[in-house]
C-alpha cells in the first residue's frame, strides 16, 4: 500500500459529503479527457496523461470512502448490496440523518423521491439535490447490473418494469396520461406525446417508473437498517412496503449480518 492509500481515519460526514462531489467531478473530467484523446487524429498525450491521473484520484478517493464506509455497520451493509460501491455508500451514510427521518416516507421525501412534493418559487428547496442525484445513480446502476442474478434490486427492477408495462399496456395509466397531457406541452409528432393521446406512457417512462420504485424501495430497507443499528430495536411498524404494491413485506438482503 502506497502512502496515498493509507486510510484517513478524520474523514466525517462532512468530508465525506465533499469526496462524493469531487469523486463525480473528477469523473467527469477524465471521462472528457479521454474522449478527447480518442477522438484526435493525433491524440494528445498529455490530454492522455490528464485522464489517467484523474482515474488515478478517483481510485483514491473511492478507496478512502470505502474506508470510510467500512466503519459504520450500516456502511458495510450497504458496502455488500450488489450494485452499491464505496462512493454511492459513503454518500448516503454522509447524508441521511436517521433522527430527522421519522419514517421511510419521511426519507423518500428528503431523497426527492416523493412526485407529490412541490418545489414553488420562492420557497427554499424541499429536498437534498444531492441526495436526489445519488438516487438517481441508484436507479441506474441497478439498471445496470439487473441481468445479474446475483444484483437483487436489479431483479426486482426487472420484475417490476414486467408488471408496469403490463399496466400500461392494459390501460391503467389513462387517467395518468390525461392529466400529463393537461399540465404539460408535448411537441407533436414525438412519442412521448403519441402513447399519452393513446392512454399510454412511453416506453422511457414506463423504465423510470420501475426504477424509481426500486429505489424507493431500497431507500425503505436503508432507513430500517439505519434504523435498527441507531435505536437498537425493531423499526415500528406499519411499514410502508404496502405503497410500493407489495402484498407481503421485502425484507433487506444481507441483513441482519453474520
Amino acid at each position: 500500500m502506497t502512502e496515498r492509500r493509507k486510510p484517513d481515519v478524520t474523514i466525517e460526514a462532512p468530508h465525506a459529503r465533499y469526496l462524493v462531489d469531487a469523486y463525480y467531478t473528477m469523473q467527469e473530467y477524465r471521462i472528457g479527457a479521454a474522449a478527447q484523446a480518442r477522438e484526435h487524429i493525433a491524440p494528445s498525450q498529455f490530454i492522455a496523461a490528464i485522464a489517467d491521473r484523474a482515474q488515478a484520484i478517483e481510485e483514491d478517493i473511492a478507496y478512502q470512502l470505502g474506508h470510510y464506509a467500512r466503519r459504520d455497520p450500516v456502511g458495510r451493509w450497504l458496502m455488500g448490496v450488489y450494485g452499491i460501491g464505496p462512493v454511492i455508500s459513503a454518500g448516503l451514510l454522509a447524508h441521511i440523518d436517521i433522527t430527522r427521518c421519522p419514517s421511510p416516507s419521511a426519507l423518500w421525501r428528503y431523497a426527492g423521491q416523493d412526485p407529490s412534493c412541490e418545489w414553488r418559487k420562492g420557497e427554499k428547496r424541499p429536498w437534498n439535490a444531492d441526495l436526489k442525484v445519488l438516487c438517481w445513480k441508484i436507479g441506474q446502476s441497478f439498471l445496470k447490473f439487473s441481468g445479474r442474478d446475483e444484483c437483487y434490486y436489479g431483479r426486482l427492477y426487472r420484475e417490476r418494469k414486467q408488471w408496469e408495462i403490463e399496466r400500461n399496456e392494459s390501460g391503467g395509466n389513462a387517467e395518468y396520461a390525461a392529466k400529463a397531457l393537461q399540465g404539460k406541452r408535448y411537441k407533436a409528432g414525438t412519442v412521448t406525446r403519441a402513447a399519452l393521446e393513446e392512454g399510454r406512457l412511453s416506453a422511457a417512462h414506463v423504465d423510470a417508473r420501475a426504477r424509481r420504485w426500486v429505489v424507493k424501495l431500497f431507500l425503505s430497507h436503508v432507513w430500517e437498517v439505519m434504523y435498527r443499528v441507531h435505536y437498537g430495536e425493531e423499526p415500528p411498524k406499519p411499514y410502508v412496503f404496502e405503497h410500493l404494491g407489495h402484498v407481503h413485506r421485502i425484507e433487506p438482503p444481507g441483513w441482519p449480518m453474520e
